[in-house]
């Protein structure tokens, strides 16, 4: 299965970008769970709560696969990832707990999409920080970086990003074994 995560600081596209992207390739996505998890809370959040968010973002992608699987897709999509966990929780309570940073390094995504901030900020109750949209997306590139990670940098109007996509996505594809070449 090749997991494509889509990553970045708040208010780049990336969940309309994952669906339409699921949509395209006819297969499933993640969601993002913080989202659902964090709706209808009073304000604010302890490092508990984002460990509870990764435990939840973990298995929303894992029930993805498996509806890839069950749709005979080769591909799914992550609305965000554990980098977004770490850098959220380094930012707000000065580290990231170990056995995030653990299931970060087992995990592999075949392509992460990192979004850029080029898009108009829009508000939302659990969006916080538009005035350091730059200094997130310099986070999300050194980590990238750092990891050795398959990444592309996704920018301009969200036509052009899914354009983009579509392209780095179709390389991959491109250079998967055709199934009935791949050794049992």
């Amino acid at each position: 299965m090749l997991r494509v995560a889509l990553t970045g600081p708040e208010s780049t596209g990336k969940t309309t970008l994952s669906r339409l992207l699921a949509v395209h390739y006819h297969t499933a996505w993640a969601p993002e769970y913080a989202r659902a998890y964090l709706t209808g809370r009073p304000p604010g959040y302890t490092l508990a709560d984002l460990e509870d968010i990764a435990r939840g973002q973990l298995q929303a992608e894992e029930q993805a696969v498996a509806e890839a699987q069950r749709l005979g897709q080769p591909l799914v999509f992550c609305d965000t990832d554990l980098l977004v966990i770490k850098i959220w929780a380094e930012h707000s309570f000065g580290y990231c707990p170990d056995w995030i940073l653990r299931r970060m390094e087992q995990q592999e995504y075949a392509l992460v999409l990192l979004l850029n901030v080029d898009l108009p900020w829009e508000a939302d109750p659990l969006r916080e920080h538009p005035q350091h949209r730059n200094h997130f997306y310099t986070l999300y590139q050194r980590e990238l970086r750092g990891q050795l990670s398959n990444f592309a940098e996704i920018s301009g109007p969200p036509a052009h990003r899914f354009e983009q996509s579509c392209f780095h996505i179709d390389e991959l594809l491109s250079r998967q074994p055709r199934s009935e070449e791949a050794p049992e």
